[in-house]
C-alpha cells in the first residue's frame, strides 16, 4: 500500500506508472508523458475596487500536445499553484486520449480565493491573466475552459481579451454563454456525463438504476447536475453537500428544489424539506450504493477511505481520490470510476463547442446530449474490456488507454 506522502502531480504519475507498466511503455517515453512540455508563470496585479491593490500569481501548463490543441481549464483558488495545476494539465492529457478527442492536456489557474471579489474585480484580474498567457494559447493552440470558481461569464472575459489582439475568435475558449457561441448542453456537460458513464456501468455490471441510492459530495456545476440527472434516472439521492455542510434523507430529497434554493444564494443547509443535516465526513462514510465525489482534490483519503460504505464511487471531480485510498478501496471491493472517464463529459461537451465555433455552425440540445452520452460509452466499454482482460482496475485500464494514445501519437510525429 503507498502512502500519502505525495504531492498531485506525484500521485498522478504513481496512477501513471501503474498503467504503463501493463503496456509496458519503454522508459524514454515514461520520461516524455511524465514532465510538462511547456509551464508559464504570470504576475497578475488587480486593482480592486476600494482603490489597493492585489497581485496575484497565475499559471498555465501545457502537458502534451501530441493528439492536439492543449485543452484545460482555468481555476480560480487559493490551492490553484503549479504543483496542482501540473497534476490537473496531466489528467487532461491522458482524459482527451481516453475518450478519443483530438486535444492534448493542459489547465490554468490563479492561485487565490475570488469569494469575496466584485464582477469588476474578477473581470480585471481575468483580462490581466488571459494577456499574460495570450502569446501561448490560441484555437489550434491551447483553448481555455471553465473550471472551479469560473463560468461562461469568465471565459467571455477570455474570449474578449484574446480577440482584442486576434481578431473575432469565439474557438479561443469554450464554456462559453450560449450568446457568443457556446453550445446548448455544455454547462450540463460534465454532471450529465457523469451519470451517462454511471449508466453504462450500471447496464454492464446487471446493477439497477430505479431506486439505487446515491450520495453527491459538492453541489457546483458538476455536482448539482449529477445529482439531477441521477434523480431523472430513478436513482434515489439521499444526501447531497457544499462547502458549508450537508444535508440528508434516506427516503430521498428534491434536488430540483434544493438546485433552485441554491442558484437563488442559499447554502444547500438552508434548503426546505425533510432532511437532517449532516457534515461532509458523514456524507462520505454514510450509506449509500454509489457515492460521488465532485468537490475537491483528495477527499478520500487514507484516514476516511476504509468508512466508505458505498459499493461503487464515480469521481466527479478531478483527483478525488488519493493512491492510498484508491489502494484500501479495492482491497474493500468498491469499484472506483476513475475521474479521467467519469468527468470526460465536460471535455467532450468543449470539443463539440469548439467543433461548433470552427465550423460555425451550432448543434441542438438533442444532438449534444446524444453524442455526448454515445462517446461515453464507447469509452467505458473500451475501459471495462481492458480492465476484464488485464485483471485490473478500471483506473488502470483507463490510464493504460489513453497512455498508449498519447505514445502512439508521439512516434507518429516523430518527437522522440
Amino acid at each position: 500500500m503507498t502512502t500519502e506522502r505525495l504531492s498531485a502531480f506525484e500521485a498522478v504519475n504513481r496512477y501513471f506508472a501503474d498503467a504503463a507498466r501493463l503496456i509496458e511503455l519503454d522508459d524514454d517515453m515514461a520520461r516524455i508523458l511524465t514532465t510538462t512540455y511547456r509551464e508559464i508563470s504570470v504576475q497578475v496585479p488587480v486593482r480592486l475596487d476600494d482603490g489597493s491593490l492585489i497581485v496575484a500569481q497565475g499559471y498555465r501548463v501545457q502537458h502534451n500536445g501530441a493528439r492536439g490543441p492543449y485543452k484545460g481549464g482555468i481555476r480560480y483558488h487559493p490551492d490553484a499553484g503549479l504543483e496542482e495545476v501540473r497534476a490537473l494539465a496531466s489528467l487532461m492529457t491522458w482524459k482527451t486520449a481516453l475518450v478519443d478527442v483530438p486535444f492534448g492536456g493542459a489547465k490554468g489557474g490563479i492561485a487565490i480565493d475570488p469569494s469575496g471579489m466584485s464582477q469588476a474585480e474578477l473581470q480585471r484580474m481575468t483580462r490581466r491573466f488571459a494577456h499574460g498567457i495570450a502569446h501561448v494559447i490560441g484555437p489550434y493552440r491551447d483553448i481555455p475552459a471553465p473550471d472551479m470558481n469560473t463560468n461562461a461569464q469568465t471565459m467571455a472575459w477570455v474570449m474578449d481579451a484574446y480577440g482584442q489582439g486576434h481578431g473575432y475568435t469565439p474557438a479561443i475558449v469554450t464554456g462559453k454563454p450560449l450568446g457568443l457561441g457556446g453550445a446548448p448542453g455544455r454547462e450540463a456537460a460534465t454532471g450529465r456525463g457523469v451519470i451517462d458513464v454511471l449508466a453504462a456501468h450500471a447496464e454492464r455490471t446487471g446493477m439497477e438504476l430505479a431506486g439505487t441510492t446515491v450520495a453527491v459530495q459538492g453541489f457546483g456545476n458538476v455536482g448539482s447536475f449529477a445529482a439531477m440527472h441521477a434523480a431523472q434516472r430513478g436513482c434515489k439521492v439521499v444526501a447531497v453537500s457544499d462547502q458549508w455542510g450537508a444535508i440528508r434523507n434516506d427516503a430521498g430529497l428534491d434536488v430540483d428544489a434544493i438546485a433552485t434554493t441554491v442558484k437563488a444564494g442559499a447554502k444547500v443547509v438552508e434548503a426546505d424539506g425533510d432532511h437532517e443535516v449532516i457534515t461532509n465526513d458523514e456524507l462520505l462514510a454514510g450509506p449509500c450504493d454509489v457515492l460521488i465525489p465532485a468537490a475537491l482534490d483528495e477527499q478520500l483519503h487514507q484516514g476516511n477511505a476504509a468508512d466508505v460504505q458505498a459499493r461503487v464511487v464515480v469521481e466527479a471531480a478531478n483527483y478525488p481520490t488519493t493512491p492510498t485510498a484508491d489502494d484500501i478501496l479495492v482491497d474493500r471491493g468498491i469499484v472506483v470510476v476513475p475521474d479521467v472517464l467519469a468527468n470526460a463529459g465536460g471535455v467532450i461537451g468543449s470539443y463539440f463547442e469548439w467543433a461548433m465555433n470552427v465550423q460555425q455552425f451550432q448543434w441542438k440540445e438533442e444532438r449534444f446530449n446524444a453524442e455526448l452520452a454515445d462517446k461515453l460509452r464507447v469509452a467505458y466499454a473500451a475501459t471495462a474490456a481492458f480492465a476484464e482482460s488485464h485483471s485490473c482496475t478500471l483506473r488502470q485500464a483507463s490510464f493504460a488507454i489513453g497512455i498508449q494514445r498519447v505514445a502512439d501519437a508521439s512516434r507518429l510525429r516523430g518527437y522522440i
